[in-house]
């Protein structure tokens, strides 16, 4: 299969359904291949902007998929449409599907232990048939090199690191070439999700594409974040018009 990747800001999106990417992913799992997944939505693609030096963590990766709508509509503008968002909380959970039924380990890194232990809790009663193969919360010193032995040691198929952006990308980016296999993938605040921590946006949000706006008002301290969004979209309506001219 022929990859097609849409640039926006200078960052490769895969077009690619969920469906489809996650399949792919089981394929790289089946042949033992390592793998780096960036999920990324606006606020990412604008740090990357601004930052070269984490735009360079993001060209290390091997896809990077839409997670946000904002990526989504900003590839129909320039002309290059994507299918569907491909988020990061949706991936992880496919995986574990995946996973249960195939006998997968994973390791799971971030997040604060409280929320840490629930997620493997969770992740033992719900599928039983995945291996967690480690765990560590993401309060540890990056210089510490028992994580990275500890992950070489166990050999999972997938890492889970919710360390959030950009740190998440960073660690990753910064250590994958310890590693000879496995699927790395950041997922932010999933672990917080699915554990039961927080909640995720009723699915009438979702289908609305206004899960941002959802978290908005369940975290008015997140205002700030959100100002990237016009920012973003100024910055692909303007190199719209820089090309038409």
């Amino acid at each position: 299969m022929t990859l097609k990747f849409i640039p926006i800001l200078e960052i490769p999106f895969i077009k690619t359904t969920r469906k489809q990417f996650v399949e792919m992913l089981q394929s790289h799992i089946d042949k033992q291949e390592k793998s780096f997944v960036v999920t990324a939505n606006p606020e990412i693609v604008m740090h990357a902007h601004q930052s070269d030096e984490y735009k360079k963590c993001l060209h290390k990766a091997n896809y990077i998929t839409a997670d946000g709508i904002g990526i989504v509509k900003a590839a129909k503008i320039i002309g290059n449409p994507l299918p569907e968002r491909v988020c990061g909380y949706d991936i992880m959970i496919d995986l574990f599907h995946v996973s249960n039924k195939k006998n997968y380990s994973i390791y799971l890194l971030g997040a604060s232990q409280r929320v840490l232990q629930d997620t493997v809790e969770v992740v033992k009663k719900k599928y039983p048939g995945i291996n967690v193969a480690g765990h560590q919360n993401g309060f540890f010193d990056w210089k510490d090199p028992s994580v990275v032995q500890n992950i070489k040691k166990t050999q999972p198929d997938l890492v889970f690191v919710a360390l959030g952006f950009p740190r998440q990308e960073q660690w990753i980016s910064n250590h994958l070439d310890h590693f000879d296999k496995g699927i790395f993938i950041g997922v932010g605040g999933s672990f917080d999700v699915f554990s039961g921590n927080v909640n995720r946006a009723p699915e009438i949000w979702r289908k609305l594409n206004v899960e941002w706006f959802y978290r908005l008002v369940k975290q008015p301290s997140r205002w700030r974040r959100m100002l990237v969004l016009p920012k973003f979209a100024m910055v692909i309506l303007s190199r719209k018009v820089l090309k038409k001219s």
